[in-house]
């Protein structure tokens, strides 16, 4: 059995998918990139920013779900360009506890949707 969950507060999925399915317990969240839904425009003026708004979006999924950024368990991060880590990984780090942070992996692809500069996507378990 699969719950499908989706919010209200995190942009609409660009393509045939939802945002998160929740089955035995386990949260498998699609990747998120940096869209702010309150005003539908694409936040990319500095990789902080945009990053920070990915996970602004990852929140209010894992909220909808009942869940914190403490339930995840594995982050997949895309970024565009490599050169970018130091400063997506500090704001990506301001979101976890050390010792409570996810297993993850971070790797540079050749492009994400909408040409953005970051996607992360998440796996959570209640």
């Amino acid at each position: 059995m699969k719950t499908i969950i989706n919010s209200p507060k995190a942009p609409a999925p660009v393509g045939p998918y939802n945002h998160s399915v929740l089955a035995n317990g386990t949260l498998y969240m699609s990747g998120q990139i940096a869209i702010n839904h309150a005003e539908g425009k694409l936040i990319t003026d500095t990789i902080e920013a945009e990053t920070h708004q990915v996970m602004k979006n990852i929140g209010y999924i894992l909220d909808e779900a009942g869940m914190t950024y403490e339930n995840i368990v594995k982050c997949s991060v895309f970024v565009s360009d490599m050169e970018m880590y130091g400063r997506i990984n500090d704001v990506y780090a301001s979101y976890f506890n050390d010792d409570t942070a996810p297993a993850r992996e971070l790797v540079e692809v050749a492009n994400l949707p909408k040409y953005v500069n970051v996607e992360i996507s998440c796996i959570a378990i209640k």
